[in-house]
């Protein structure tokens, strides 16, 4: 065995250092890249300032495509509020219809309108369908129901046009209660989270416009339609009973229509031709009499010939209807057509000043002037005469009389007054008498071209001020090319607006003759809502109504999408009257176009008038009203027109014709009064420059532009913008100026106001018809129905 070799351990190890470059290697780049082509950068010094910049652009983008991400998913869950959705109402009810055997088949009775029957709850349900943002529709079947079904998507947003739909329906029909029933397309069910979420956001919307509704229904499964079912069936309506007594009926079957004995055979000529109606339906509401008048909504109000009883769903057989009972009948005190009164014109005549009157009042105002009698140098004219100082001139002039005189200025006075009598002594031969008016000695005219460049500056001006100063909207210049008081002749001015009286019956127009007057407008109201409730065939019976002279457009104008409504009146109801209605605005209202007033089942186009709506609803002391030009946000208006009598706190609408078809919401509300002294009185404010100013007095112009209208307005009383009120202490030269008298020392930069105020009355309403009743398109995926 051979020996192994020695080898000595070594004592010496070279261990060299690490590599301590500040650079990476490119493989160590590589790996931190991973694949990124950004990332990889040259190894050298410069290129730390492009690495640097690759990096912060990709956290922007990265960062962008988060928020991308974030909105589009806000947006997808956004997606749930829907008008109109897949599946539609039809395949709703159809739902309803097969859970269980719970609900029967669908007994259709017309297009719009069928009734369905629930025998495990014992009720039945009628069922009113309407097309998508129809808003008039709408409003007329939310009035004629107990309970409002939303039914809305879950993967459709509810668009502009749809949210004026429910914000009208919020106005008029506050008082309906309303069941949100969301609908999910068969291709994008809702399960899971997605479920919840989406009937979470869908009662925060519901609640927006309907806060009684706390819960969200689906009809999508069996289980779900049960409960809808339920809940249509045991819900109490918010008020089965109308608290002003009126009934309503909603046609159960077709109307039919025929022509009257004698009528021409022609269709075209049928149309416009008036017959009998005959409706069948459940009364609602109230007891229906066939003394009062019925309403068709779009067609006015119309007589009823006869109420006989019909047969209910339950025992209505294929043999028909036997001989129909009669209920009620017109009496004696039954309410005809009458509208408008027939004035007396000689009842109530005026007698006019005649012309003599006029001029002799004109020259009586001329010789009521203080005159004053002045001794001048013979050949010196009045106007003249007026500038010649005397000793009167001088204690005029000086405004205040001065009780501090020294001693020494009176003795340099009668010193004076001396020498003046004796010269005037002197020259007694040469001297003459001359009138003067007292009041326009000490105002010196100016001629026309420094009169006219001082008023240019001054409209300059006012003009700059009335941009800075918004606190005086009825600021008006008065007009030179005619005089204030033929301007202004209809206007009054009032020592106090709130307490100084106006005689409600002075200068009425002629239109007033045509109207009735309540003489007590609130016992009024509590007799005829009491013999509502207690005359009429009951509430809940199944009649069939004949109402006469009914044109055949109402049939035929009905579109398949409508349910057919007859609304009872309440006696008095069909007399045209004065109306106000207090409303708030809801909407931007910038354009003069005439409204659309919905006041309970009617419709009027109307060109109201707006005014001051009282704290407390009052008349105040002498009910006189401030007139507004249009409707303020954030405040009550009262609208004044004329129109059919009401009673109650109807719900009234204010709607104006949109760009796109469907009407825009301008104001909500509720009828106020019938009150046709209710004084809507115009402001107008005339404004003046001070001129001269002598502590409380001073010289005004601008106001007027003659001596006769200063005259004229004399006993108007002042004020200023800063607080100081006054009189016109007489006028002074032929161009409007005058001297007035305030109660307080008045600055030179302060605008001398006059309020003057004119009487306002409303304008005639007409009929509204909608122009999309005939054209109603028969899409069965509708956005919601009524019941």
């Amino acid at each position: 065995m051979a020996p192994q070799a020695h080898h000595h351990r070594p004592t010496l190890k070279q261990s060299n250092k690490s590599f301590k470059s500040k650079h990476a290697s490119k493989g160590a780049r590589k790996a931190a890249a991973k694949g990124k082509p950004a990332a990889i950068a040259a190894p050298s010094v410069s290129s730390h300032k492009a690495v640097d910049a690759g990096a912060k652009r990709m956290r922007l983008n990265q960062q962008s495509q988060k928020r991308d991400a974030k909105q589009r998913a806000g947006r997808e869950d956004a997606k749930f509020f829907s008008m109109s959705s897949n599946g539609g109402p039809s395949h709703c009810l159809n739902s309803l219809g097969l859970s269980d055997g719970d609900i029967a088949g669908l007994n259709w009775d017309g297009h719009s309108s069928f009734v369905t029957m629930a025998p495990r709850f014992k009720s039945s349900i009628h069922f009113n369908l309407l097309p998508p943002l129809q808003v008039f529709s709408a409003l007329d079947a939310a009035l004629a129901s107990d309970i409002v079904i939303l039914l809305l998507s879950s993967v459709d947003e509810v668009q502009l046009e749809g949210e004026a739909v429910l914000r009208c329906l919020q106005g008029q029909a506050g008082g309906v209660t309303a069941l949100a029933c969301v609908q999910a397309p068969e291709s994008n069910p809702l399960t899971g989270a997605a479920k919840s979420l989406v009937n979470k956001s869908l009662l925060s919307f519901s609640r927006y416009f309907f806060p009684s509704v706390n819960k969200v229904f689906s009809a999508d499964t069996a289980n779900e339609a049960i409960l809808l079912a339920r809940a249509l069936c045991e819900t109490s309506p918010a008020s089965i009973q109308h608290p002003d007594g009126r009934a309503w009926l909603v046609a159960e079957e077709e109307p039919v229509w025929t022509a009257a004995a004698g009528t021409a055979n022609d269709i075209e000529q049928q149309v416009a031709e008036p017959g009998s109606l005959r409706v069948t339906g459940t009364v609602r509401g109230g007891r229906l009499s066939a003394n009062r008048l019925v309403h068709l909504p779009g067609f006015g109000d119309f007589q009823i010939s006869e109420i006989s009883a019909a047969r209910s769903l339950s025992t209505r057989d294929s043999d028909g209807c036997a001989s129909a009972v009669c209920l009620s009948s017109p009496g004696d005190e039954a309410d005809d057509l009458t509208a408008n009164n027939v004035p007396d014109l000689l009842a109530n005549e005026q007698t006019w000043p005649t012309e003599e009157e006029m001029m002799g009042a004109q020259g009586a105002e001329t010789d009521d002037l203080p005159k004053r009698v002045k001794r001048v140098p013979k050949g010196t004219s009045a106007y003249q005469a007026a500038w010649i100082f005397d000793d009167d001139d001088e204690d005029d002039c000086s405004g205040v009389d001065s009780e501090a005189e020294s001693a020494s200025d009176m003795m340099d006075t009668e010193a004076m007054e001396s020498d003046l009598d004796a010269q005037i002594h002197n020259e007694t031969e040469e001297l003459e008498e001359v009138e003067l008016d007292a009041r326009s000695e000490d105002h010196q005219e100016m001629t026309a071209e420094e009169e006219e460049a001082q008023y240019e500056a001054y409209l300059r001006e006012r003009e700059r001020a009335q941009r800075d100063d918004i606190n005086f909207p009825d600021e008006i210049d008065t007009p030179r090319h005619i005089a204030a008081s033929v301007r202004f002749q209809r206007y009054r001015g009032l020592r106090s607006f709130r307490t100084s009286p106006w005689d409600p019956y002075e200068n009425l127009p002629l239109d007033y003759g045509e109207i009735f007057q309540f003489e007590n407008f609130s016992a009024t109201q509590k007799r005829v809502e009491r013999e509502a409730r207690e005359e009429g065939v009951q509430l809940g019976t199944r009649v069939t109504l004949v109402i006469n002279n009914v044109p055949r457009e109402t049939v035929a104008a009905r579109g398949r999408g409508t349910p057919f409504v007859v609304h009872g009146l309440l006696r008095h109801e069909h007399k045209q009257t004065v109306l106000h209605f207090a409303v708030q605005r809801n909407t931007e209202y910038t354009q003069p176009d005439p409204l659309v007033l919905c006041a309970g089942p009617r419709r009027y186009n109307i060109n109201p008038l707006f005014s001051q709506h009282v704290r407390g609803g009052g008349k105040g002391v002498n009910n006189v009203h401030k007139s507004e030009r249009y409707l303020k946000p954030g405040s009550t208006t009262v609208v004044t027109t004329y129109g059919p009598a009401c009673f109650g706190k109807l719900p009234c609408l204010l709607l104006k014709q949109g760009s796109q078809g469907l009407p825009d919401l301008v104001a909500m509300g509720s009828f106020l009064s019938s009150d046709p002294t209710r004084i809507i009185a115009k402001r107008i404010v005339l404004t003046g420059h001070p001129f001269k100013v002598h502590k409380k007095t001073a010289t005004i112009r601008y106001m007027f532009f003659n001596r006769e209208d200063v005259h004229y307005f004399q006993s108007v009383e002042l004020h200023t913008k800063y607080g100081r009120t006054g009189h016109i202490t007489e006028a002074l030269g032929t161009h409007g100026y005058f001297k007035a008298h305030f109660d307080g020392p008045i600055q030179q930069m302060d605008a001398v106001c006059m309020s003057l105020y004119k009487r306002q009355f409303p304008k005639w309403s007409t009929t509204f018809q909608s122009q999309t009743v005939t054209e109603i398109k028969q899409d069965d995926s509708t956005s919601m129905e009524f019941e």
